[in-house]
């Protein structure tokens, strides 16, 4: 098998260790980044010897430039995990936090994008974690939402850009994900079930879900897909989405 390298940003937990994972069985040397770094070492060491993990911030140019940069030999993945969310209504929320998600979710989607294009070899595969969020909206994120929507345009145009050189760009967009980072929403009464309701095929899904379309995107069996923002949520977009307000609501006053 062909060894080729990898880089998962936002590698440290959740769907981007599941990921780093996939890869790395697929044949992948894999670079795991993550803002923490001991996180990214952790995954990479379970991973085995020729795996490395680094620390690495998405709303720093420079360091996500440094992390794609010191990979050695030609660059043929790159997965874009890293995002955070929060809540508030539109009428209620703090620019200060509406910038900090977009930061993290958009701008720093895009100086992965940036990089992984200038860097990745031709013909190689970006990808980017969106989500359902990318086109179903949920009242009280609405900087989650736009940000994930950007971003889901963002992936399309660097498909365009990008395709002369052969590199593919596609975004998959995840519903209900059991992680650390959705364990602390799923533990208020009602919101799973709510989830659960509006998914047809009734159940969250895992990481090793979103991996496995990963590890198909970034194939060779994929090489004729580009420009794609994939739904990965058990049918959840043809539903609404949970009223997470209400929830909490209910749950704290």
């Amino acid at each position: 098998m062909e060894l080729r390298s990898a880089v998962v940003v936002g590698g440290g937990s959740g769907i981007g260790a599941a990921v780093a994972a996939s890869l790395a069985a697929a044949g992948h040397a894999v670079t795991v980044g993550d803002l923490d770094g001991a996180a990214a070492e952790r995954v990479a060491a379970e991973l085995g010897e020729r795996h490395r993990g680094e620390q690495a911030d998405v709303t720093s140019e420079a360091s996500v430039e440094a992390l794609l940069a010191g990979v050695e030999g030609p660059l043929d993945v790159v997965v874009n995990c890293a995002g955070v969310s929060t809540i508030g209504l539109v009428t209620d929320l703090a620019v200060e936090e509406f910038r900090r998600v977009v930061d993290v979710d958009l701008t720093g989607g895009f100086v992965v994008l940036k990089h992984a294009g200038r860097l990745v070899r031709d013909g190689g595969s970006i990808v980017t974690i969106a989500s359902l969020n990318a086109r179903q909206p949920a009242a009280g994120m609405a900087a989650y939402c736009a940000a994930k929507a950007g971003l889901a345009m963002l992936v399309q145009v660097a498909a365009l850009e990008l395709g002369p050189r052969g590199v593919r760009v596609n975004a998959i967009s995840p519903g209900l994900v059991e992680t650390p980072l959705t364990a602390p929403a799923l533990e208020i009464p009602g919101i799973l079930d709510d989830y659960l309701e509006n998914t047809p095929l009734g159940r969250a899904g895992a990481p090793a879900d979103v991996a496995a379309l990963v590890r198909f995107v970034c194939s060779d069996e994929a090489s004729w897909l580009t420009g794609a923002v994939l739904d990965l949520d058990g049918g959840a977009h043809l539903k609404r989405y949970p009223d997470l307000l209400g929830h909490i609501r209910k749950a704290f006053g």
